[in-house]
């Protein structure tokens, strides 16, 4: 502990994740710190991501929103908690911070030794914004979700737009649709969920439309169409209009930066405050934790703002410890592990996605596949779809993506723990998981993934790309007669059902490039190592197989 005759006095701007986290972990390290929290909002820590699905009813009671009262931090951390007090201005040389109590109308100045600052982050108010309207909003406070479910009430909307295709964004349109609402999501970019690539994100998009939800991608508002104060109507690029009842915004957040530049401390490229490994920001007594802040990516190790929950109290543990004591365990990197449910489905990502890797120039290589979530004789199995990111010299893991209906956050956070200690798909391959049917397969889809790309590494054989343009190839079609009258076959391809093809091989080129072709990849894999071993020199196995290839916008070749 800090030697001192007097008390520490740690104050803290903002509760939530990062703040209300900080003020419990300082106590917890310093018995006689004075501790005071200022929160601008009434509630000091709520569940903020849980509000989409109080709007939807799966939360009943909204007071199961509020993670920990003014009450609590009094009683049993002995914090000094005042709600609505909003700080305005940091004196870094008079160690003050001075604001309003909204409550009161009073100014207030109070003293500090530490600190820490937690200010988080606002949604994107986009132009179309500029006139309140009564029936549109924004989700990201209590009050916020309140006026949601007043209107909900009180108007009983049919027909709602939510505009943005994030996390909160898929959550709220789920939530809607389960009132009974006709949805329709607009989302500016070509697909939903930024974090995953384009072919996985289209299975997000079916399972919103097998839900009724009506998609508008490439889109944005450009208007909105109102009548005596409240929305009727949006107006999208390219002049679609669409009817509603109920807006609902999310079209991304930026941090809220204004009170840390104000008092002159670093702002770093990404547009975060900096900070180093304990949370210290320029001033080393004044940290910074949450959405506001840097973190460092832990496969770009860089500085980078990744607005996420778990990192936000992660930090506010070592923010808090280090203010109270002058020394805590340093804060790791961040991956921005997230995860969504969307209907039946679950979408993961971690790391890298292909598009970052293509936009930074890094050398990447992909493995797709899709298994069962547990053993396929066991009853209950749902297929899961990996996509493993990684690179070509050493298999290091760069990211992954994971969609399915069971067991998909159990696979992202498996993945997510190796990237964590820079593994690679060969430590992935002998990772020593539990098994039992009602759980997972002897071979779990992770292994499977590292299977495929130790494969791939190992020229054994190699992966050809899911959107490569096969006409320039010797395509060979390993599927069954069967499947071949349920989807169509590539044109130009050679048809050889796998049983047949040790028997058949000899009507094939050996000379000429060659892809192999299957459902899943899985057959192609044993046709593809077939031909490899009767002397083809140039063969590989199509990444993913037509099943995903299917989900590519880029692929456009002539089918029979």
């Amino acid at each position: 502990m800090i030697g001192r005759e007097e008390p520490l006095r740690i104050v803290i701007v903002g509760g939530v994740a990062g703040g209300a986290t900080a003020a419990a972990r300082a106590r917890r390290c310093n018995a006689t710190a004075t501790i005071t929290m200022l929160e601008k909002g009434p509630a000091v820590s709520f569940a903020n991501c849980g509000l989409p699905y109080h709007v939807g009813g799966e939360i009943a009671e909204r007071k199961k929103l509020l993670v920990a009262t003014p009450e609590l931090f009094r009683d049993r951390f002995q914090v000094d908690v005042r709600t609505q007090c909003e700080v305005q201005s940091i004196d870094r040389s008079a160690r003050t911070v001075s604001g309003i109590d909204h409550g009161s109308g009073q100014p207030f100045m109070l003293p500090y030794d530490r600190l820490i600052v937690s200010t988080g982050s606002e949604p994107l108010r986009p132009p179309f914004m500029a006139t309140p309207l009564s029936n549109m909003f924004q989700l990201w406070t209590l009050p916020d979700l309140d006026h949601v479910m007043a209107c909900i009430q009180q108007m009983s909307p049919r027909k709602a737009v939510v505009v943005g295709a994030g996390f909160v964004g898929l959550e709220v349109v789920e939530q809607l649709e389960r009132l009974g609402m006709q949805v329709t999501l607009v989302e500016r970019g070509d697909h939903v969920l930024k974090p995953l690539d384009s072919e996985l994100a289209t299975l997000i998009e079916h399972e919103l439309t097998a839900h009724g939800v009506q998609l508008a991608l490439g889109s944005g508002v450009e208007q909105v169409i109102s009548e005596a104060g409240r929305a009727v109507a949006v107006e999208l690029t390219g002049g679609r209009r669409i009817e509603c009842d109920l807006l609902i915004v999310g079209a991304g957040v930026r941090s809220r930066t204004e009170l840390a530049k104000a008092a002159g401390l670093t702002i770093g490229q990404s547009g975060g405050v900096a900070v180093n490994e304990f949370m210290q920001t320029s001033d080393p007594l004044i940290y910074a934790v949450g959405d506001m802040t840097e973190v460092r990516h832990g496969v770009l190790d860089k500085p980078q703002r990744i607005p996420l929950a778990g990192p936000a109290n992660r930090a506010g543990r070592v923010a808090g410890a280090h203010a109270a004591t002058g020394h805590s365990s340093p804060a790791g990197n961040v991956l921005g592990t997230s995860i969504v449910r969307v209907f039946d489905l679950v979408a993961a990502a971690t790391g890298l996605n292909e598009r970052t890797c293509v936009a930074l120039g890094i050398d990447h290589h992909i493995a797709t596949i899709q298994a069962n979530d547990h053993a396929g004789y066991y009853p209950g199995a749902k297929e899961l779809t990996i996509k493993l990111i990684y690179a070509p010299e050493d298999g290091r893991i760069l990211g992954a993506q994971v969609v399915g209906q069971a067991g998909v956050d159990k696979r992202i956070d498996v993945i997510a723990t190796l990237m964590h200690f820079k593994g690679t798909v060969h430590d992935l391959a002998q990772l020593d998981l539990a098994y039992a049917p009602p759980f997972g397969s002897a071979k779990d889809p992770v292994h499977m993934a590292a299977f495929v790309a130790q494969n791939d590494l190992q020229n054994y054989p190699r992966l050809a790309d899911t959107a490569i343009d096969l006409s320039g190839y010797q395509v060979v079609d390993v599927r069954s007669n069967a499947e071949l009258e349920r989807l169509p076959a590539v044109a130009g391809a050679r048809h050889i059902p796998i049983d047949h093809l040790g028997q058949r091989w000899q009507e094939l080129d050996p000379l000429a490039p060659t892809v192999v072709i299957c459902h899943s990849g899985k057959r192609a894999h044993i046709g593809a190592c077939w031909l490899a071993g009767q002397g083809f020199q140039q063969v590989q196995n199509l990444n993913g197989g037509m099943s995903i290839r299917r989900l590519c916008p880029t692929t456009n070749e002539t089918r029979q």
